[in-house]
């Protein structure tokens, strides 16, 4: 399951988002080019400010969509719409749709997400590739889409089995973020979780227990 979720990993989705962009540009698609930074880069950013707002408001690792779902779905679902049916856009939106089923599915097994995450997260990058394929229009004719291709193999067999411990940062940023914006500070443990000297990282799920001792309420 690691080897298939890791298709979806931050470290691949990142570099191949850029490389397929600049790919596109070079072919001569700009409005491909700004269609596809849009719809990937806005389906990433979605999925940040969902994860910040699920970590400061509830518990680590709960109402945190799954990225890995949101990133395969809009990935694949835009590289149809360039590489295999580019004359049938809703061909490239239920591809979008299997890829994140089928990543989300690997999430699940391994534990890191709930069904509710998954199905967010897989929603959040559907909309996304379907966002693309009404902004990207048709591709020009005579567009080298084998070119995309080798790009896409290229970044895989670079990049593919690195891990970007993206969750973690997130976490961090987002326990900052609500101590200083004063929101989502009744959940047990915020005094402890966040202080002058509380690292990047998120804490971990027992240091947001409810105080037991006398000692520990008057903190």
């Amino acid at each position: 399951m690691n080897f298939l979720t890791n298709f979806a990993d931050e470290a691949v989705v990142l570099p191949l988002a850029l490389a397929v962009g600049v790919v596109l540009l070079l072919l001569g698609w700009r409005r491909g080019a700004a269609a596809w930074t849009v719809a990937v880069g806005g389906t990433l950013a979605v999925m940040l400010v969902l994860k910040v707002a699920g970590w400061a408001c509830g518990p680590p690792l709960w109402r945190t969509p799954s990225g890995h779902a949101a990133a395969a779905a809009v990935v694949c679902g835009g590289l149809a719409l360039i590489v295999v049916r580019r004359d049938r856009p809703h061909r490239a939106v239920l591809i979008a749709v299997l890829a994140a089923a089928v990543i989300g599915a690997s999430r699940l097994l391994l534990g890191a997400h709930s069904l509710p995450e998954v199905l967010v997260g897989g929603a959040v990058g559907i909309a996304g590739a379907s966002l693309l394929t009404r902004l990207a229009g048709p591709p020009p004719q005579g567009l080298r889409a084998r070119w995309v291709a080798a790009v896409v193999v290229a970044v895989l067999v670079l990049f593919h089995g690195s891990r970007l411990p993206a969750e973690a940062h997130i976490g961090g940023l987002a326990f900052r973020l609500a101590h200083h914006f004063q929101v989502c500070r009744g959940a047990p443990g915020w005094d402890r979780a966040i202080g002058p000297q509380a690292s990047l990282v998120a804490p971990s799920p027992g240091s947001l227990r409810e105080p037991t001792s006398p000692a520990e309420r008057e903190r």
